[in-house]
């Protein structure tokens, strides 16, 4: 894959600008919705996780019920079995016992079960012994609910197991695998070979230097084939429903392989990290297991918290209250544009959205109208006496909150970027694309620290990237009491 767009959306398909731009003057009517020719793909692997833990976490707690009815007895046992159970969930979830690998190591986590069964145990005989001294347990007694509780957790687990990897042979998920050549078809080789791993590989991702020699597809029938663009990616993903994508190499080695990463937290991907560098990202759960040899490692990844409802809540809300306070000053501002400068009030360029697609950003006209095939407003003609005063008071913007209304803008998130601008950022910032994951802004974490149009991408790339990685309400308000706090631009900044 070529990694100076390897975290492209499927917004990589950016539309080619018309071929003949609509004079500044004509007439612009509201926007009629985004394009829907470029959605992001699907996320197939969420909630993943709680399914594979949801079988072990019941295998827990019937083991646990299992023991302690008949030890403690039918007076104690229903008041301290809850406690017992929970705590012993919240140890073994502590310890990674929920994080199974894609062989989990019964005998490697024995060690764990054994220990945290031990201390579930001596916690219970000692709330017991304080509260009814006559009901406690004897130290054989207690020794051998410890033992008889290890037994049917392993034994619960085996079969929990067991039937996993009846189910992986059967439906193996489908699995990207990212990494240089040979380790990574030596990887594939291996799991095609073992269905019981329950990973299909369904193509090989390649990272760093490897991305940039550009590796093409092996000869016959050698193994999945090569994705070498963020298309192929894309395709490979929605196909195969790709649930899985194996690292060989540290994720975040390079900007190239963090961009991937990115990718595939975004959709939903479990993580793994396999073979040398799965043993230098340090010590793996109890049950991580191996892949035939490769050490193998599920990275604790969530997908970022992007707002969600809530944020589009609030800037419906936030949107709708704007437009209606501002009405008689966007009507004042219209008034000035037609009268001074003829017909044609608002400026409707194409931007790019969130997952790439494309909407038309509205802002009131500020330079004069051209003549028909004159690049008017788009290509930065001359303001105007009123249009200076708009980009003054920031009023020339207003109009964008009925983008905000429509859901194509938010009222914090990255900057828009027009098709042409992206498309070649994303040939030279390989980080650039991530910024999509999230709906653009009215203002944002890159704009409150100085970056705007002028700016070097790769900050802006990363400012961005940094504000969806580790989004959150509070931070949403901290930039927006900085962008009130900024003094307005002078015209042409």
């Amino acid at each position: 894959m070529t990694t100076d767009s390897a975290d492209a959306p499927p917004s990589a398909r950016v539309r080619p600008p018309s071929a003949a731009p609509a004079p500044a003057g004509a007439a612009v009517r509201p926007p009629r919705g985004p394009a829907r020719e470029t959605l992001p793909p699907p996320r197939p692997g969420r909630g993943q996780r709680r399914r594979a833990a949801a079988p072990l976490l019941a295998a827990d707690a019937l083991a646990t019920a299992g023991v302690a009815l008949p030890v403690l007895g039918a007076g104690t046992a229903p008041l301290a079995l809850g406690p017992m159970v929970l705590g012993l969930l919240l140890l073994h979830s502590r310890a990674g016992l929920y994080r199974p690998g894609p062989a989990p190591s019964l005998l490697g986590a024995l060690p764990a079960l054994l220990g945290r069964a031990a201390v579930c145990w001596c916690a219970a005989a000692a709330v017991l012994a304080a509260v009814h001294p006559a009901q406690a347990l004897p130290p054989a007694l207690l020794a051998g609910a410890v033992a008889g509780h290890t037994t049917l957790v392993c034994g619960a687990r085996a079969l929990v197991h067991r039937a996993r990897r009846a189910a992986a042979r059967r439906r193996p998920r489908a699995t990207l695998i990212v990494g240089p050549d040979p380790a990574a078809r030596q990887l594939a080789a291996v799991l095609r070979a073992r269905p019981e791993y329950g990973m299909r590989p369904v193509g090989l991702v390649a990272a760093g230097a490897s991305a940039v020699a550009g590796a093409g597809e092996p000869p016959g029938d050698a193994g999945p084939p090569r994705l070498t663009s963020p298309q192929d990616i894309t395709q490979a993903v929605i196909r195969h429903t790709v649930r899985d994508a194996v690292f060989t190499v540290p994720p975040h080695r390079d900007p190239h392989t963090a961009a991937l990463l990115r990718r595939f937290i975004d959709q939903g991907s479990a993580i793994w990290l396999a073979g040398a560098a799965a043993t230098l990202e340090g010590h793996p759960p109890p049950s991580a297991g191996h892949l035939w040899g490769f050490a193998c490692r599920r990275l604790d990844t969530d997908p970022p918290r992007h707002g969600g409802t809530g944020k589009r809540a609030l800037d419906l809300v936030l949107a709708a209250v704007a437009l209606v306070v501002t009405a008689p000053v966007l009507l004042v501002c219209a008034l000035a544009v037609r009268l001074a400068d003829g017909p044609g009030v608002l400026c409707r360029e194409e931007h790019l959205g969130r997952g790439g697609r494309g909407f038309p950003l509205l802002t009131f006209r500020t330079v004069r109208p051209c003549a028909p095939g004159d690049g008017g407003e788009a290509d930065g003609g001359h303001p105007s006496r009123v249009g200076r005063l708009l980009r003054r008071t920031r009023a020339a913007g207003l109009p964008r909150w009925w983008n905000v209304l429509r859901g194509e803008l938010s009222l914090v998130g990255p900057a828009p970027e027009r098709p042409a601008a992206a498309e070649r950022y994303l040939r030279s910032c390989p980080e650039y694309g991530a910024r999509h994951r999230m709906a653009p802004g009215l203002t944002g974490l890159a704009q409150v620290h100085g970056l705007r149009g002028g700016s070097p991408v790769a900050d802006r790339a990363r400012f961005d990237n940094l504000y969806i990685d580790t989004w959150s309400w509070g931070q949403d308000l901290r930039i927006v009491l900085r962008a009130l706090a900024r003094p307005p631009r002078r015209a042409g900044r």
